[in-house]
């Protein structure tokens, strides 16, 4: 090898440890003081992203954080199976499940329903536990219609609510309050659910990236363990994080 070689060499060496020396301690310096997030960056570009508070949270089930602040359940007033008007202020207390559905779909609403069921069994001796489905066709869906529904799928939960009312309500608070799929023209919709604490924010677990979940797949039962696709069931992750949410 050449000297030439040799002398870069020693260069480069010289610059790495120059480097260790004056910046390492000043980067330590900041994270011991708490100046750098692993969320700040996502945070300032509006991103969603899972926060927690260091102190006030009992669970490893983060908020979900849109620009800074955490997104919270908007106000909602409709009519449920019993011809009653429930509002976002009905289930304050409550950690609830949120899903969007109509009473004659014939393909995902059934298997959401029956998996809404199944989640409410797990909890149906906690008055602090709820549900709140919202119906996308409200033309069609009336009170009675909904009590029907409701019957047929063995709801049994004071707090479940299935509800009906103005449509464009109903459509801004999937898509904007929930930012759950709903596409106006031909009712299709997502068949996913959102988990709300007992504050009105919206919860979530992280993937195995340390990315939020955002929302459970609502879809694939416990039996099933996973679809044809290869997308495995949630409903069980989601029954612990209920649980974890009633502990605060």
């Amino acid at each position: 090898m050449s000297k030439k070689a040799n002398y870069s060499y020693v260069g480069i060496s010289f610059i790495i440890l120059l480097f260790g020396i004056i910046f390492i301690p000043k980067i330590i310096d900041r994270i011991s003081n708490k100046d750098i997030n692993r969320t700040d960056e996502s945070r300032s570009k509006g991103v969603i992203v899972n926060s927690k508070s260091n102190t006030a949270d009992k669970s490893d089930v983060g908020y979900l954080v849109i620009n800074g602040e955490r997104k919270k359940v908007p106000e909602f007033s409709f009519t449920n199976q019993d011809g009653k008007t429930i509002t976002n202020k009905d289930y304050l207390g409550q950690v609830y499940v949120v899903d969007f559905f109509f009473t004659t779909c014939p393909t995902i609403c059934p298997r959401m329903s029956s998996n809404l069921a199944s989640i409410q069994n797990t909890f149906k001796d906690n008055p602090e536990f709820g549900i709140a489905s919202f119906s996308i066709m409200p033309d069609n869906d009336t009170p009675e219609i909904l009590k029907t529904y409701a019957a047929d799928y063995g709801v049994t939960s004071p707090n479940w609510h299935l509800m009906t009312g103005d449509k464009e309500a109903i459509y801004q608070l999937s898509n904007i309050g929930f930012n759950i799929f709903v596409n106006v023209e031909n009712f299709e919709h997502s068949g996913d659910f959102a988990l709300v604490d007992k504050e009105g924010y919206l919860r979530s677990r992280t993937d195995a990236f340390g990315n939020p979940k955002i929302f459970y797949k609502g879809v694939i039962s416990e039996q099933e363990k996973m679809d044809e696709d290869g997308n495995e069931q949630e409903i069980t992750i989601l029954k612990e994080d209920i649980a974890k949410l009633l502990q605060e």
